[in-house]
């Protein structure tokens, strides 16, 4: 017998496309249409009501870019469709290929009601079943008219993506704008025939099911006269009936579909938008939970849930009446789906602590699972967070695009570097914009490594980004393979349903320690500097307002601005979005970005100095240094305020030979001709810090042209050319720092090289007007370490300098927060920054020995989808610490990314809290999120090791209890002895304590 399905496949296609879904709306009759061009940002909805429309015509041009237009469609339903179902067909001009990155319209009834979204694969809007005809219909269409800045062409330089830069032409032709007939038997035999040709093209050419479905769908092709399609359907559907009806195999493989729209909560569009994506989303999915009682939806992003509640109020309403019936599921329990390997450890628990909340206060849920489908990776620092914030479970999609090694496992447990573990689910799928495609199916099936111990998996089912969620179709093809033979079996649930079946088949499943590193989408640890810079820099300006703050409010009786900080909180978590802080968005969103974080430092730094100043007492009583920094400096106690000491004083001269030599009692420096640190000599240990014949501070020029990804993607190849920009123009001394200044290309680089204590600090300005190049900082160590530290949330994590596997070879770019670490026994040296993400570490045999060679990322020029990223002036602060345990690697990244203030007045400040270990930090003192004026301190033991501490608090307190992240109570009581508190601290282990105050 030989294989029929191409011509089978061949004709089922040709049939479909030319017969049978034209005639789903067999007579239909133009609508009047009349628009309103809004002259500016999107208005109120009653606005755009109000205003009043010109009239046009189908084939009419519209929609400058980033513009909105209000559509107006009116019409009467013709007598003869008495009895019949009639919808409108509304087509703003879509390109059927891209739902979600192109125009989009968000349906109004006259009274500003909401009806659903429109985009390429839902633009139909339901007048009546059955109508009596003669019904008058009028309808608002409220029209995005986004650029398509993706797919045409893919990944080329646009400045479509800057309302600034976009020009005014229309992007769009309106299309038709119709009152139709819907024949519903016809529609159910489009998906009929989908879902028996789908699972036929999958099943192997010696199953019997495979023939049994290809007969079948002849047979129903036979019965349907081309001609009079509408007239024959039924019989068709009859001829499928039996194949559609035979029940799954009991091994069949069973997928909980989860209705879903992953929207980016800003990326090829701007956060106002995002807005409106959100509302269109909601409005389809609770009609849709409307019209079907199987259905479930979920959406994450507690952020977009606001934004409805404050923006779309008409939508709101729907949407709290959808969670109430348990369908419409608030999901993930964070902010934003954010970035995990740069948020710091404080913002990194307070997207749960913000996301959380919000869907405790507006829902009084409390979910469980994290839901990251879509984000680049995940530190190892995140499943203790996870779990503080009293979650236990974690989805993500994203590893399933790395690009060299398979992910092993898709359901099992991951283990963070504090030892906590979290279960976790792949969807095999490998989509999180599942269709219910037989294709889709399937895969999963096949694709599913867990075989023979677990038989569930989830498939996200639904178009993102604007493209309006989970379809009718999605929905009716998902009900015919609920129990249907050959396929695998899918049932709507919720992500809580799907985790509790999960855990309860796979009592014990496989463990991954570590980080869950991408092998992709590596260049977003360094593109779009100054939105990185933001971010550090607010988070730590929020860490010093709410520490000054608390101390004001405690000693001086200040009030504590709880709306400020809670709003200011929400805005750097938005920012750190998984396109936002990568770096990945238009140039529009980088560009209000850079505003935000200014706006946001200003008010930061205008609460500090009001805590300080009150706290400093008379200004004319000399100056205070005021160290907000979890460690004591220069005399000062960490949280305090006091004179500062003496520190050690450095001296320089000229260098034989050409440069310039810093020296102190720790360390001397020597810079050569070339602006390059020939020699950093650790007086204390005796030894050297620069590799032999080599040198740091070497700046290194790549070209950078990824395959693919402009913004995301740096790939391995860009390291097989290289360019030392050893050339200077100037290499001076002014006082005890060396000035260095370059050029190349039509770039300029100064340095400033300066001493400070047991480092040399090098601040680095760049004016940078490269084009798809890729700036590194090498720093060549003589340091024999077959791995190295770099800083995570709440500890640190180890990467090897080696590439022995393929899983080392494809880490080639890293993520780490205020320091990397490289030690051999007994000596260390750290590289600590202010601003700066990505970095390499390789290593290199020398004559002498090994080398390790530290390179930190500082610029990249690539120009999809901002074609002029990074085009400026930037700033960044780096310093290398010889002779450097990684408890000298903790504090001195604290130090450069908190500088002390000093302030005058006379009133030294007592730390609110004291502890007597430095392995202890103290990430957070603040007062309680619900008012109550009682006093919460975070820390975490930061080394690697175990700890025994003593925290004193230095305030009158009644109790302290052990709380979660959300500060609620803990079982079990802290050790307590009068005002200090005993702690025994495992490797990492992060603690919080709520200290409730005395009366008085």
């Amino acid at each position: 017998m030989h294989d029929d399905r191409t011509l089978v496949e061949a004709r089922l296609k040709r049939v479909l496309d030319e017969r049978i879904r034209p005639a789903v709306y067999p007579e239909s009759v133009p609508l009047e249409v009349s628009v309103w061009h809004a002259p500016g940002e999107p208005v109120p909805v009653a606005e755009g009501l109000a205003a009043t429309p010109e009239p046009i015509a189908a084939g009419t041009a519209w929609g400058a870019p980033w513009g909105t237009s209000w559509f107006t469609v009116a019409g009467t339903v013709p007598h003869e469709w008495a009895g019949r179902t009639v919808e409108a067909l509304l087509d703003l001009g879509f390109d059927e290929t891209m739902p979600g990155f192109q125009c989009e319209g968000l349906v109004y009834r006259p009274d500003g009601s909401p009806v659903k979204g429109l985009n390429p694969r839902n633009h139909w809007v339901r007048v009546g079943s059955p109508v009596e005809g003669g019904e008058q219909v009028r309808l608002h269409i409220e029209a995005a008219s986004n650029p398509v800045i993706l797919c045409h062409p893919r990944f080329q330089p646009t400045h479509l993506g800057d309302k600034e830069t976009a020009g005014s032409d229309p992007l769009y032709t309106l299309a038709r704008m119709d009152l139709a007939v819907f024949d519903e038997t016809v529609w159910q035999l489009v998906l009929d025939l989908e879902v028996a040709g789908e699972l036929m093209a999958e099943l192997p050419v010696e199953s019997a099911r495979r023939w049994e479905l290809l007969r079948a769908v002849e047979r129903a092709l036979d019965a349907v006269d081309l001609q009079d399609v509408n007239g024959t359907a039924q019989a068709a559907r009859d001829r499928l009936a039996k194949v559609l009806s035979a029940p799954a195999v009991p091994s069949a493989h069973r997928i909980s579909a989860v209705g879903h729209a992953h929207i980016d909560s800003a990326w090829l569009w701007p956060l106002r938008e995002t807005v409106r994506k959100v509302a269109r989303t909601a409005a389809n999915m609770t009609a849709l939970l409307e019209d079907d009682p199987d259905f479930v939806f979920a959406m994450s992003q507690a952020q977009q849930w606001a934004w409805i509640k404050e923006h779309r109020p008409e939508v709101w309403a729907k949407v709290t009446k959808a969670v109430a019936t348990g369908r419409f599921v608030p999901s993930g329990g964070m902010w934003v789906e954010s970035d995990t390997n740069m948020p710091g450890s404080e913002a990194m628990a307070r997207q749960f602590v913000h996301g959380k909340r919000f869907f405790i206060d507006e829902f009084g849920v409390d979910n469980e699972e994290v839901w990251l489908p879509d984000t680049f990776g995940f530190a190892a620092g995140l499943p203790q967070i996870i779990k503080a914030a009293g979650s236990k479970r974690l989805l993500t999609q994203k590893i399933s695009w790395s690009q060299t090694n398979t992910f092993p496992h898709h359901t099992f447990l991951w283990e963070g570097i504090d030892g906590t573990r979290i279960f976790t689910h792949f969807p095999p799928v490998d989509t999180y914009n599942c269709s219910m495609q037989g294709r889709e199916l399937a895969h999963a099936a096949r694709n599913f490594k867990d075989k023979g111990v677990a038989r569930h998996s989830l498939a996200p089912t639904g178009w993102g980004d604007g493209g309006g969620g989970t379809t009718r179709e999605m929905v009716a093809k998902a009900a015919r393979v609920r129990d249907l033979e050959g396929s695998p079996t899918v049932t709507w649930e919720t992500p809580a349903d799907f985790f509790a079946k999960a855990e309860a088949e796979y009592a014990h499943p496989p463990v991954w320690v570590g980080e869950l590193y991408l092998e992709l989408h590596r260049a977003t640890l360094t593109s779009q500097a100054k939105t990185k810079q933001g971010n550090r820099r607010s988070e730590m300006l929020l860490r010093e307002a709410e520490l000054w703050a608390t101390t004001a409010a405690v000693r001086a009786g200040a009030p504590y601005p709880y709306a400020q900080l809670d709003r200011i909180w929400k805005t750097v978590l938005l920012h750190q979005f998984h396109d936002i802080l990568p770096g990945s968005s238009i140039a529009w969103v980088h560009r209000e970005a850079r505003r935000t974080y200014e706006e946001v430092a200003r008010e930061l730094n205008a609460l500090i100095d009001s805590a300080q100043r009150i706290l400093a007492g008379s200004p004319g009583d000399g100056t205070l240094l005021f160290n907000a920094a979890p460690h004591a400096r220069h005399g000062v106690p960490a949280g305090g305020a006091g004179r500062p000491s003496p520190t050690y004083a450095s001296r320089a001269r000229v260098r034989d030979g050409g440069g310039y030599v810093l020296e102190n009692d720790l360390l001397r420096v020597e810079i050569d001709g070339r602006g390059l640190v020939v020699s950093a000599y650790d007086r204390s240990a005796g030894r050297e810090t620069v590799a032999p014949g080599r040198a740091a501070n070497l700046l290194q020029l790549h070209p950078d042209f990824p395959n693919k990804w402009d913004a995301w993607d740096v790939d391995e190849f860009y390291r097989n050319t290289v360019t030392d920009l050893v050339d200077c123009d100037e290499v001076s001394l002014d006082g005890e720092t060396v000035r260095v200044r370059r050029s190349f290309g039509r770039s300029r680089v100064t340095q400033l090289l300066t001493l400070a204590g047991g480092r040399l600090d090098i601040v680095t300005e760049v004016d940078w007007h490269e084009t798809e190049k890729f700036l590194k900082l090498a720093f060549p160590l003589d340091v024999h370490a077959d791995r190295y530290a770099s800083e995570s949330q709440y500890g640190h994590t180890f990467r090897p300098t080696h590439t022995n596997t393929s899983w080392e070879a494809a880490k080639f770019e890293a993520c780490n927060h205020r320091f990397v670490h490289v030690e051999e026994p007994g000596w260390g040296v750290a590289l600590v920054n202010d601003s700066t993400y990505g970095h390499d570490v390789t290593r290199t045999v020398e004559e002498h020995g090994t080398a390790t060679t530290v390179r930190v990322s500082l610029l990249r020029a690539p120009r999809f989808p901002d074609p002029e990223t990074d085009q400026g002036v930037h700033t960044f602060r780096h310093a290398l610490v010889p002779g450097a345990a990684i408890g000298d690697a903790v504090r001195e990244g604290w130090f450069v990314n908190l500088p002390e203030r000093l302030v005058p007045g006379g009133a030294e400040v007592e730390p609110l809290v004291t502890v007597d270990d430095d392995a202890v930090v103290v990430t957070a003192v603040k007062l309680a999120d619900d008012e109550s004026g009682d006093v919460v301190v975070r820390f975490h033991e930061s080394r690697g090791g175990r700890a025994r501490a003593t925290l004193t608090a230095a305030f009158p307190f009644a109790d302290v209890v052990a709380t979660d992240l959300l500060e609620r109570p803990l079982p079990g009581e802290p050790r307590r002895d009068g005002n200090a508190v005993s702690l025994t601290l495992r490797p990492f282990e992060l603690v919080t304590l709520r200290f409730s105050r005395s009366a008085g």
